[in-house]
């Protein structure tokens, strides 16, 4: 990706959207917004949960605590499994190699039509959910070392497990930019944008805060 392409994501995609858990924004606020391992890090989760949490697949979501800490939810992973990422990967990866890369990473999606295809979806649609709009430029500005970029919905394998492994995420100046400007609309030429385990100062950079159920905001928490 080119200077000139980076400028052009930014314009299509000024915001980025990340769901999080139905009253975390205070707790993101204060601690940052962490991948998956890095909150297993600050609770000191140890195996055997940590192992369970972080390299298995999540049919639900979890409730981690820690000593003096607020409680946290780990996300279920229901739009992937087991057998989808079995048909999806290579054969060198394992479905646990997979989960454990994911959980490394924190994710935002670059369109609302994206954000809103998981808040309405059937298993989340009738849940609340905090949402963070995040400034794209301001993120990228100080992440850009961090940040992969991604052209698939990585942690999804249903209805059609499409073939990953761990290349589909690129460095911004790797991102093959250019291939995908001329097969997708402006929005989708990018569907993921993750940064590396963590983002600390997540609210100098986040727009809005909202309270979401299905596509209907319910309230601005920030």
């Amino acid at each position: 990706m080119t200077e000139a392409e980076l400028e052009e994501l930014i314009t299509n995609c000024p915001i980025l959207y990340h769901m999080a858990e139905r009253g975390s924004w205070d707790s993101i606020k204060q601690y940052g917004l962490l991948s998956t391992s890095a909150l297993l890090d600050h609770y000191a989760i140890q195996p055997p949960i940590r192992t369970e949490i972080e390299s298995r697949h999540r049919p639900k979501s979890v409730e981690v605590t820690g000593s003096g800490l607020p409680r946290a939810v780990v996300r279920d992973q229901i739009p992937m499994s087991d057998a989808g990422l079995k048909r999806a990967l290579p054969d060198r990866l394992s479905p646990t190699d997979w989960y454990e890369l994911l959980n490394t990473k924190t994710f935002f999606w670059l369109s609302e039509k994206r954000l809103h295809k998981l808040t309405n979806a059937r298993t989340y649609r009738d849940q609340e959910h905090d949402v963070l709009e995040v400034d794209t430029r301001s993120l990228i500005d100080a992440y850009r070392d961090s940040i992969w970029l991604c052209p698939i919905n990585s942690g999804c394998t249903k209805p059609m497990p499409h073939p990953r492994d761990e290349t589909i995420f690129a460095r911004v100046s790797d991102y093959p930019y250019s291939y995908w400007r001329e097969r997708r609309s402006r929005r989708e030429r990018v569907v993921e944008l993750c940064v590396d385990h963590s983002v600390a100062d997540i609210s100098d950079h986040v727009r809005r805060v909202v309270l979401m159920r299905g596509t209907e905001v319910l309230k601005v928490l920030e």
